[in-house]
């Protein structure tokens, strides 16, 4: 095979595209393995599974919104932003390991194609990394796209479906690596059996709560002489009382009792929270250790929530970190576990979103090459209907992130 010996700068302002020869001898060692073989075979006939997993969750995901205010509220909460697999943008994502993560995952889903396309022989130009205004936010290997156009449909098939795959395949290891880690924790803080409320995990700046003096690791018990202990029950009793003075009853970390004044405005500003605090139950290191390790067999994807946002359902976030300890990391367990959650995280949300039948995405390309061999001599609609198909996908993609700002 041919290859580039220079490095080449493609400018498509803000983005800048640079294509390398790197790699290319990699995908043309490993194409040579039998393993390489068999998995372009495995890969032929997966994309059609994958996407079906996508379509489920974000089909869900609009109808989750339609249906439910609170939710609606907790996502404009958030922003848009929150859709952004960007760390240092989406509020959720820590930097280095998104980072690290993100990178991997990019290089991981852009070296399946690679490998698998010289696997059928088909030439691949160069690799390349894309940056916006000089960060990175992309990989890509530069295939030609009459060599794309002259190989058969199922190895096309294998070759685009070899991306989303690859992650499939990533995220899976790095979520039995977190399980493994998460299995051997031994509970260093067993629970004080009596304590109860909602545990205040931030504080927002310029918040109510900031100007009454609550801060991070409070426990609010009582609003008003009535105990609070969970945080549906905090939300209905600050409802109840806008636009009145009312008494918080609080336990702080070291365990001293107090209560604190506040005079709750008259109404609820959409997506904001009343007292300007992220909050957790209170929560059992016992019983968080035992359903998070149980979740893979009862609810796999409530393992994607990220630690970040429901801290106190995560062994390993910083609300429950100090609770366990490693016998083989010690208290150091949470930086292998929280990067491999992000691994899991970010390849999982890349595999699934390339498979969606969106124009330029693999999912898209792949079914748009199936719709147009099928519809290539028929007339009307149906010689634009790949067209359609991607024009509805990006629809139902776009209402899952403006629906809370359409519907208040």
């Amino acid at each position: 095979m041919e290859q580039q010996s220079k490095i080449k700068f493609d400018l498509h302002l803000p983005l800048i595209l640079i294509h390398t020869p790197y790699g290319l001898k990699f995908f043309d060692r490993i194409s040579k393995t039998s393993a390489a073989r068999f998995y372009a075979k495995f890969n032929t006939y997966l994309m059609p599974l994958i996407t079906i997993m996508a379509l489920f969750l974000i089909i869900g995901s609009v109808a989750a919104l339609f249906s439910s205010e609170t939710i609606r509220e907790g996502a404009r909460g958030v922003g848009p932003q929150a859709n952004l697999l960007i760390p240092g943008l989406n509020p959720y994502l820590p930097i280095w390991e998104g980072w690290i993560a993100l990178v991997i995952t990019i290089i991981v889903h852009e070296a399946g194609h690679g490998i698998i396309a010289r696997v059928y022989g088909v030439k691949v130009e160069s690799t390349g990394l894309v940056l916006f205004l000089g960060i990175p936010i992309g990989a890509f290997v530069n295939i030609e796209r009459d060599e794309l156009n002259r190989i058969t449909t199922k190895q096309k098939s294998s070759i685009l479906t070899a991306g989303p795959m690859t992650n499939i395949v990533l995220a899976a290891i790095s979520l039995v690596v977190i399980l493994l880690i998460t299995s051997t924790l031994i509970i260093t803080k067993p629970m004080d059996q009596n304590l109860y409320g909602v545990v205040i995990t931030n504080v927002n700046a310029g918040s109510l709560a900031e100007s009454i003096g609550l801060s991070k690791g409070d426990t609010i018990q009582q609003i008003q002489g009535v105990d609070i202990r969970d945080p549906v029950q905090l939300n209905e009793n600050l409802n109840r009382n806008l636009g009145n003075s009312i008494s918080i009853g609080i336990a702080s970390e070291s365990g001293e009792k107090m209560t604190k004044q506040a005079t709750l405005p008259d109404q609820r500003e959409p997506g904001k929270g009343i007292l300007g605090v992220s909050i957790t139950p209170v929560a059992d290191p016992k019983e968080v250790l035992e359903r998070y390790n149980g979740m893979i067999f009862t609810s796999p994807l409530g393992l994607l929530a990220p630690p970040t946002f429901v801290q106190g359902m995560v062994p390993y976030s910083d609300f429950m970190a100090d609770k366990y300890t490693s016998p083989i990391f010690g208290s150091y367990y949470t930086i292998p576990a929280n990067l491999f959650f992000w691994l899991w995280f970010i390849n999982f949300n890349v595999a699934i979103f390339n498979a969606l039948p969106i124009g330029p995405l693999d999912g898209g390309q792949l079914y748009n090459a199936l719709i147009d061999k099928k519809t290539q001599n028929k007339k009307g609609f149906l010689r634009h209907s790949s067209k359609l198909l991607t024009y509805g996908m990006v629809i139902v993609v776009v209402l899952s992130i403006a629906l809370p700002y359409l519907l208040k």
